[in-house]
């Protein structure tokens, strides 16, 4: 089993699902700017956590599936490599506006806690997250190419966790300094590349398990 490529996986996931702008970005970048680039990534924190519930539950919930269901394993891995470049596709399609809304409860949190809370409230609680993970976790079970166990979704969940606190980390970073550049434009940007960057591994991934199966 390659350590490595499970753990370099996860991050990819934790970086793919906390990337695209949404709601909780709009949020820590409205709190960086309002009260410090620490409340912002504390915000973050709270997504992330949430982030590594859903990673525990789909890690180790698809690892029990594949290991009773495994002469499908083929068809599952292809079927998240398809669903992987649609999710990258939508990912990329997405127009982000500044305007949207979001409650005075979910934005006005100016305490640590309160900050971390609310967005760990705000992620838990959306059902699209969770069917993000299934996504890809399957579509990079395949490009990993290890048999589904649990010591490697314990590995996958750490990488998950460390690449969503990498993103909130360089987004607050990245609006405390260039707080002044940072608009509707820029943002759609960063969906359109992370978008293309999971269109990528989804191609990565059926590309390795066609040439598995077939050659």
């Amino acid at each position: 089993m390659n350590y490595f490529i499970l753990v370099f996986s996860g991050i990819i996931i934790g970086l793919t699902v906390a990337a695209p702008i949404g709601p909780v970005n709009l949020i820590c970048i409205r709190r960086t700017l309002a009260y410090g680039t620490m409340n912002g990534f504390i915000s973050g924190l709270g997504a992330a956590l949430g982030d590594g519930v859903f990673a525990v539950i789909t890690a180790f919930g698809f690892t029990a599936v594949s290991q009773l269901i495994e002469g499908y394993s083929f068809w599952l891995r292809l079927l998240g490599g398809l669903m992987m470049i649609g999710f990258g596709i939508h990912t990329f399609r997405t127009k982000v506006t500044l305007s949207c809304p979001i409650t005075r409860k979910d934005e006005g949190s100016s305490t640590m806690a309160g900050a971390l809370i609310s967005t760990f409230g705000l992620t838990i609680t959306n059902p699209v997250t969770l069917l993000g993970f299934a996504v890809l976790f399957a579509g990079f079970a395949g490009l990993a190419d290890n048999d589904a166990t649990f010591a490697g979704a314990a590995l996958l969940v750490a990488g998950v966790v460390a690449g969503s606190v990498a993103w909130w980390f360089t987004i607050t970073a990245i609006t405390g300094i260039f707080h002044k550049h940072i608009n509707e434009h820029v943002m759609h940007r960063i969906n359109q590349g992370f978008g293309v960057l999971v269109m990528l591994c989804g191609l990565g991934s059926m590309g390795s398990l066609l040439v598995r199966k077939f050659l």
